[in-house]
């Protein structure tokens, strides 16, 4: 037989590396494909990473709001269109007469470290508000992550993959004996049936051990503190041990001022003793640094919402449908100036 040229063989093998490429990439973007379609009523996350439609290129006269933090911005536990995001956004078309949309860029298990980069991320997307809402998830630890950076195609290309993702948590169930809320309390699994399907009898179980993770890792709420019923004192300063908290939240405010927008720092409702402290310095720390800004505002919604009604939070934390509507009820006024 003739032997090919050794110009012909490279040849070849480029084509069927670059073949056997192209029908990988293409595998595993119809697989990606219908986790979307599978996921797509109890976490709705688009391909560009973020929680809800696309909203696609800002038009002349719309004005957008951004909104971050955890699962509790995130919606964790509803579907999509009944997060305090989107609730907050049909108040708003209510209320103007110009386009308005709000895109919720929160997730499960993120903190204020997460407000720099994300807000960082998601520029192109020409915010006009950012709503900063967290805390619950820096009480017990210090972390610099951000979900999205550990996928390098989000990295390079902006496009999120749903594949590893779904592939990490389902790791960690089969590794810790399918039951993730059940052994980290907080550190909710996102691909989980949603709110809807939880009246099953296995579902009401996982919840029940949710709450009482929850108890183990928080001193509730006293009843010292929830007779007193008003906003929380503000702190001279951030100290120790909530320092590195008010940090990630001052970066998040700088971020973004410096792209040109205006925000809103939100004080979550009050979920412990140690919570209503680390509010009372976010609040010094705001007051201190951004008292005389107009483009900042602090809202405490510590008192807005009861999380031991089970009508307005289901696990103590996570709110109902009903539980979003009001903390969107109640951030309309301060975002409709800001948008003004």
């Amino acid at each position: 037989m003739r032997r090919l040229s050794r110009r012909k063989r490279i040849v070849f093998a480029a084509i069927a590396v670059v073949g056997s490429l192209v029908a990988t990439v293409a595998a595993l973007g119809v697989i990606d494909a219908l986790l979307r379609w599978r996921y797509a009523d109890s976490v709705a996350l688009n391909r560009w990473g973020y929680r809800g439609p696309i909203v696609g290129a800002k038009r002349a006269n719309e004005r957008r709001v951004v909104v971050l933090g955890g699962s509790t911005a995130f919606g964790f536990g509803v579907p999509a269109g009944e997060s305090f995001a989107a609730h907050l956004e049909r108040r708003l078309a209510e209320r103007r007469t110009t386009p308005v949309s709000v895109v919720n860029l929160g997730y499960v298990r993120e903190g204020a470290w997460a407000f720099r980069p994300t807000l960082t991320d998601y520029a192109y997307l020409r915010y006009d508000v950012a709503v900063l809402y967290e805390g619950y998830n820096d009480l017990r630890r210090s972390s610099a992550r951000a979900f999205r950076h550990d996928s390098p195609v989000f990295r390079a290309t902006g496009y999120l993959p749903l594949l590893p993702l779904v592939l990490s948590e389902k790791a960690r169930a089969i590794r810790y004996g399918g039951d993730l809320a059940a052994r980290f309390g907080r550190e909710d699994p996102v691909f989980r049936p949603d709110l809807a399907d939880r009246a099953a009898a296995g579902a009401l179980k996982a919840m029940a051990e949710v709450t009482r993770s929850l108890e183990q890792v928080l001193r509730p709420l006293s009843r010292e503190g929830d007779a007193a019923g008003r906003p929380v004192a503000s702190s001279a300063v951030c100290a120790e041990p909530f320092r590195h908290y008010c940090d990630g939240v001052a970066a998040g405010i700088e971020e973004a001022l410096a792209r040109g927008a205006r925000v809103v720092v939100v004080t979550q409702p009050f979920i412990s003793d140690a919570h209503v402290e680390q509010q009372r310095h976010l609040a010094g720390m705001v007051r201190a640094r951004y008292e005389r800004d107009p483009r900042v505002a602090h809202l405490d919604l510590g008192w807005a919402v009861d999380l031991r009604d089970p009508a307005l939070a289901f696990d103590g934390m996570h709110l109902t449908p009903r539980g979003n509507a009001l903390v969107a009820e109640r951030l309309l006024p301060g975002v409709v100036r800001l948008l003004d």
